[in-house]
């Protein structure tokens, strides 16, 4: 079972996972705070790099199964064009409407 993406309980959470599943630069970039930072699998990565790597240049997608703290915590199917699908788990950091860091890994 999926949550929908327009029924994410945080906005800023929401706008970063439309703009990610409809592989939209400029939303997802109106969504980060200046300096927001991000880590995958407990290593903290370039943040532009990454998300052409792994979202825009490989088709990356998020199948949302749940949501907590407030839905800036996800549990969610994510798949690209490198790497398949696998079980991830997502926690946002967001301020004044903007994510200002996120880590990703295997759930």
């Amino acid at each position: 079972m999926t949550v929908p993406v327009d029924q994410l309980a945080d906005p800023a959470v929401r706008a970063f996972v439309t703009a990610l599943n409809g592989g939209d630069r400029s939303g997802l970039h109106r969504v980060l705070a200046p300096g927001a930072t991000m880590s995958d699998d407990g290593s903290d990565r370039n943040l532009q790099e990454w998300l052409e790597r792994e979202a825009f240049s490989s088709g990356g997608h998020m199948d949302v199964e749940s949501e907590s703290d407030d839905g800036r915590t996800l549990v969610a199917r994510y798949r690209n064009d490198t790497w398949g699908e696998m079980r991830t788990r997502w926690r946002f950091t967001v301020a004044e409407g903007k994510v200002t860091r996120f880590e990703t890994g295997q759930a």
